[in-house]
């Protein structure tokens, strides 16, 4: 298996990288466009801010590329945020994959959050802490 982990400098993509092998599995970093568009999986990590992490998808050109894979493509974290419409972190506009926008939590959630929890009603909107 080919297995690709899109590397934009927005992630802690070596700790992906180290969990991939721990399940036996291999697993290359790229920026290049033709070597993730071979890839049988994609993996789109993130970590930080939605608009910062935009603004290097454009400076890469990968914000034209991700929206067009055919394989399957797993978005972890901020990927995952980045794979929809907006985000009214940093009021962004996102890749367009999932039509729906990402809000802020309500302020009676405790913010960071960490930990297990049902998810439930996600009809129309995604949260992010």
């Amino acid at each position: 298996m080919n297995l690709v982990i899109i590397d934009y400098g927005a992630g802690n993509i070596q700790s992906l990288k180290f969990a991939i092998q721990r399940l036996g599995y291999e697993a290359i970093l790229s920026h290049d466009a033709a070597e993730i568009r071979s890839a049988d999986k994609v993996i789109f990590p993130g970590v930080g801010e939605a608009s910062s992490a935009m603004k290097k998808l454009r400076e890469t050109g990968l914000q034209n590329l991700i929206p067009t894979l055919k394989q399957p493509v797993l978005g972890i974290c901020l990927g995952m945020q980045l794979m929809c419409n907006r985000s009214e972190e940093g009021n962004t506009e996102g890749l367009g994959i999932f039509d729906v926008d990402v809000v802020r939590f309500s302020n009676d959630v405790k913010v960071p959050h960490m930990g297990w929890n049902v998810v439930s009603n996600l009809k129309s909107k995604l949260f992010w802490m």
